[in-house]
């Protein structure tokens, strides 16, 4: 608890007063007609903190009805039992600062003021009504920060609570609640609204995707020719066909080692045929070679010896030949009956055989290629499926995570809201404002009577006021001094925590500054 008071303020040429000193106590009035200068006391102390009025306006306190040399404005507080005197001045122009009288830069002034307490906080305590010159966002704000966020246990128990009765041990959390409760262990729950979101629109288009592919395995799939009821039965045919044909082989490549053979022999008498009538023709030509009587280089007669010898080479060149010709026509015969004890094989009907058992295997293997290509088909069939319910898992977990969060959300605002509204009396305080989308939108306003601030009546408005800056204070467990200005408008003003300042305005009365105990 932080006790923050006004021992007493100075002033010099501020605004109306030329020379002021209050001293406080824990009652302090000012009365006065108007025009006396009894606001202005008042924002003697703000001025000097912050430079502002008391609703957090820039001041000028230059006087306007009389000379002056220079402004000097200084407020001693005791803040815990310790003091501090800060003063703020304007010297030809120039603003001044003083700690303890001691002139200061403005950084180190402004941080002085700043350690001491917030800004916002102090000023709300100090002037009901400067709280309500504030953006609604940092009048919600303000509140919030004193007030104990509602945890979440009580969010999760309050969730899942299903009659009023129930007593917080006795409440079973829901699968809302429950997956939260676990989810939180790990990552806050701003976290996982971020992590859900992008995985919930990442899940959105691979969904997508996943059904594109599995409708076009099952479209490729049902292209495929049928199953066939048994395809072992299938391959087992196929291994029958393929036995037959390997047997027919075997009788055709026999057949082919005979009439291999049976070629082998008609090429070779074939070429012995065309040899033998090649041997004719050279022994004819020797045969028909005339014996010549003369010399065919010099045309001189030979003598009979010569003829002899002649004749003699003609006759041995003769024999030669048909000696080699003897023996061709004699090979011939031979190759000729080593072929007539060959006789051929006609296999054309086994050929014929083999080309039928073939298309027949070429039927059965189409029949297991594609049942093999259904198979593979399937599995990726599967896979796809696997994968899309996958996906569609992820994100209806996803879609489940934000649905609760949401559902917490709202349970939360509804707490807190309880919560804020139950530090108050007489004031109703709105945390969120119902969206047409179902969903709660910050917001803070504050009424009395069903009446918005702005609708108040003076008397109203401070009592408003008071009311609020006591939660302030008892929230943020920080006692200030209050002011009240138009005092008189109030019929009755509880004694508030903290020095009590009242300002009253008396017809043609003067000044008057009394202070004392609180009764």
């Amino acid at each position: 608890m932080a006790v923050i008071k006004i021992i007493s303020l100075r002033a010099h040429n501020f605004k109306a007063h030329r020379d002021l000193t209050v001293e406080f106590g824990d009652t302090t009035q000012i009365t006065g007609d108007n025009a006396q200068g009894k606001s202005s006391i008042l924002e003697v102390l703000t001025w000097t903190l912050y430079g502002t009025d008391t609703l957090g306006s820039k001041l000028d306190p230059t006087p306007t009805n009389y000379s002056y040399d220079h402004i000097h404005a200084e407020t001693l507080l005791d803040i815990d039992g310790k003091q501090v005197l800060l003063g703020r001045g304007i010297e030809k122009g120039k603003t001044t600062y003083y700690i303890n009288e001691v002139p200061s830069k403005a950084g180190d002034f402004d941080e002085i003021v700043k350690s001491l307490f917030d800004k916002d906080l102090f000023l709300s305590l100090y002037n009901p009504s400067y709280f309500f010159t504030l953006h609604w966002s940092t009048q919600r704000d303000l509140l919030l920060r004193y007030v104990t966020p509602v945890s979440n246990k009580e969010v999760f128990a309050e969730m899942s609570r299903t009659s009023p009765e129930q007593k917080i041990k006795d409440i079973v959390l829901n699968p809302q609640a429950a997956k939260l409760a676990e989810l939180v262990k790990k990552h806050t729950l701003d976290q996982l609204g971020e992590i859900h979101k992008k995985n919930k629109n990442d899940k959105d288009t691979a969904y997508k995707r996943a059904q594109g592919r599995t409708e076009a395995l099952v479209d490729q799939l049902q292209k495929l020719p049928d199953a066939p009821e048994d395809i072992e039965a299938v391959k087992a045919e196929d291994a029958a066909l393929l036995e037959q044909i390997k047997a027919l082989e075997v009788q055709t490549d026999l057949a082919g080692e005979t009439n291999r053979k049976r070629t082998v022999l008609e090429s070779t008498i074939q070429s012995l045929q065309r040899q033998i009538a090649q041997a004719k023709d050279n022994y004819m030509r020797v045969y028909n070679e005339p014996i010549e009587d003369h010399c065919p280089a010099c045309k001189r007669p030979l003598d009979a010896e010569s003829v002899d010898a002649v004749t003699a080479d003609k006759d041995r060149r003769k024999e030669e030949l048909r000696n080699a010709h003897q023996k061709l026509i004699n090979e011939r015969k031979e190759l000729e009956t080593q072929l007539a004890k060959i006789e051929p094989v006609d296999v054309s009907e086994q050929n014929a055989r083999i080309r039928e058992l073939e298309q027949q295997r070429d039927r059965r293997a189409d029949i297991i290629a594609a049942h093999k290509a259904r198979q593979g088909m399937q599995v990726d069939l599967d896979k796809a499926r696997a994968d899309e319910a996958e996906t569609l898992t992820s994100r209806n977990d996803s879609i489940f995570v934000l649905d609760a969060i949401k559902a917490f959300d709202a349970k939360e605002a509804e707490l807190q809201a309880a919560k804020v509204q139950s530090l108050f009396t007489t004031l109703s305080i709105s945390l969120f404002k119902d969206q047409k989308n179902g969903e709660r939108k910050p917001d803070f306003v504050i009424e009395m009577d069903g009446k918005a601030y702005p609708l108040l009546s003076l008397s109203e408005s401070v009592r408003a006021g008071l009311e609020l800056r006591e939660v302030l204070s008892n929230q943020s467990g920080v006692i200030a001094p209050v002011a009240v200005d138009n005092s008189e408008s109030v019929f009755k003003i509880k004694q508030p925590s903290g020095q009590l300042i009242l300002v009253k305005a008396v017809e043609d009365a003067p000044l008057t500054i009394e202070s004392g105990e609180a009764a």
